[in-house]
């Protein structure tokens, strides 16, 4: 949940910083690479030595950095760079938090259908970070003065945050003895996961994870701009409309950790695609002929796309958990680390993309035109989940 927080406070610090240090949309969008290009390199590393390392060793080292800059923002952040450093950090020790967590979910976890819904159920509290973290951030901005730098403030606290989750963790057990293999085999640990990606299952699964969060991260990640420059709410008001999003991910995936042990998972991720991107036809129509800005807007009188618009994040919510859930269940447990790994490269991949694009068009082509494009990448893992379940069955 602290790296929720932190991770997908992008989309609220994109839209602070154009605001505080005049930068443009796609300096902005920049932003996203400097934490998901960090996930992918040091994943694809790290989770070829995890074992060997150790998966709770690795995560208290990854807190104690991302504590450190945190408590440094408020102090030093007078520049865009920092914000580059700032995610670089978060992104390489996000790398071990997630390569580690999703190789623990297969060490306590006997059943597909287990590890479905524990996915499920740890990727809903992530979003529950998310939500938590946007209302949290949209109570630092202030609207009157654009150019404040006040809401560097909320770093002290997300310091405090991570210190007391690497406490929590220190006190922690966790058995790592069965994500181990012959102390022989670590040399070649590296090469096997690069091996991992020529097989069939792994290509399809990588197209799938990259178009999903492609199509996420640009809802995700873009959605405070939008709200202010497109639907014309307060700052303050569009970074909590990320939190409202958030909060449907979150309540969609915890509902999904209940419905997958009930429901085959093609037919979950199948259905919520098609939802998403009925909403998107359906909801960015209302976007059009919008009244002129004005801070009186509020959450009560505010037009009817502002809360329709985050409905999509119950559709979206249960396919990241579920496809990775399907892909890991479908290896042996020692190879879950490395393609923990892989899926995280694959999704940080997918993010940056996903952002970049949308930052460009958001730029030349207006907000509306921007989110008209998530269809095409929708459209596209419709196919890829049929060829992943496909894939599935022939593993099986």
């Amino acid at each position: 949940m602290v790296f929720a927080v932190l991770l997908n406070s992008v989309g609220a610090v994109i839209l602070q910083v154009q605001r505080t240090f005049d930068v443009t949309k796609a300096e902005a969008s920049l932003l996203e690479g400097f934490k998901d290009l960090p996930i992918a390199i040091f994943s694809f590393i790290f989770a070829s030595f995890l074992p060997k390392l150790g998966i709770r060793r690795g995560m208290l080292v990854a807190l104690l950095a991302v504590a450190a800059i945190c408590f440094l923002m408020p102090l030093i952040a007078d520049q865009f760079w920092y914000f580059k450093l700032l995610f670089a950090v978060v992104g390489i020790s996000f790398a071990v938090i997630k390569v580690s967590v999703f190789a623990t979910i297969g060490l306590v976890t006997d059943t597909p259908k287990e590890h479905s819904s524990l996915m499920s159920t740890i990727e809903g509290f992530f979003m529950v970070g998310v939500l938590l973290g946007n209302v949290f951030f949209s109570l630092f901005v202030n609207d009157a003065d654009p150019s404040s730098a006040t809401w560097l403030n909320i770093y002290w606290y997300l310091g405090a945050l991570t210190l007391l989750a690497a406490l929590l963790l220190y006190f922690s057990e966790i058995n790592e003895s069965a994500s181990k293999r012959d102390s022989t085999l670590y040399s070649n640990e590296f090469m096997e996961m690069i091996k991992l990606v020529a097989k069939p299952l792994v290509l399809v699964f990588a197209a799938s994870a990259f178009l999903f969060v492609l199509v996420e991260q640009s809802f995700m990640t873009w959605t405070p701009t939008f709200y202010q420059e497109v639907l014309k709410v307060p700052a303050s008001m569009g970074i909590q409309a990320g939190a409202v999003l958030a909060g449907a991910l979150a309540l969609g995936r915890l509902l999904a950790g209940l419905l997958l042990k009930r429901v085959h998972w093609l037919t979950v991720t199948l259905t919520c695609t098609v939802l998403v991107g009925s909403c998107v036809l359906l909801t960015l129509p209302l976007t059009a002929d919008l009244p002129e800005a004005t801070t009186t807007i509020t959450w009560f009188n505010a037009p009817s796309v502002v809360y329709v618009f985050p409905i999509m994040g119950l559709f979206l919510a249960p396919i990241y958990p579920t496809i990775n859930s399907v892909v890991l269940s479908a290896l042996p447990k020692y190879m879950q680390s490395s393609m923990s790994g892989l899926i995280v490269v694959f999704s940080a991949l997918g993010g940056t993309t996903g952002s970049i694009i949308t930052g460009n068009m958001f730029e030349a082509y207006g907000g509306t035109t921007a989110f008209y494009f998530s269809l095409i990448p929708i459209l596209l893992l419709c196919g890829v989940l049929i060829l992943l379940n496909r894939q599935v069955n022939k593993n099986a």
